[in-house]
């Protein structure tokens, strides 16, 4: 299953290096370090904000309904696992990089 940056920024929501909004806002640059941690503060928002409305609908708000509250959990989790998986590839490329012999 291959997971890329670009697959995760279109389906969880968009992820600029230079995003000047939100929690991301304070990170500059355009280079991979950045866009990952761009993607970790993306995802990290969905969950705050998911969190949020399952608070939401367990204290009764009329505002709030269940199946919005579901959305966002699902998204936060699906987000989460496209960050997990590419966490897991950046490791594996890691560890395949130290093993080379020069």
């Amino acid at each position: 299953m291959e997971i890329s940056t670009q697959m995760m920024s279109s389906s969880i929501s968009p992820i600029r290096a230079n995003n000047s909004s939100g929690s991301a806002g304070s990170v500059r640059g355009s280079g991979m370090a950045s866009s990952f941690t761009n993607a970790l503060a993306t995802v990290n928002d969905l969950q705050a904000q998911a969190q949020q409305l399952q608070k939401e609908v367990q204290m009764q708000n009329p505002d709030v309904s269940m199946e919005e509250a579901m959305v966002a959990m699902q998204k936060a989790q699906i987000g989460f696992q496209a960050t997990l998986h590419v966490r897991n590839r950046m490791v594996q490329a890691y560890s395949d990089i130290m093993n080379m012999q020069v």
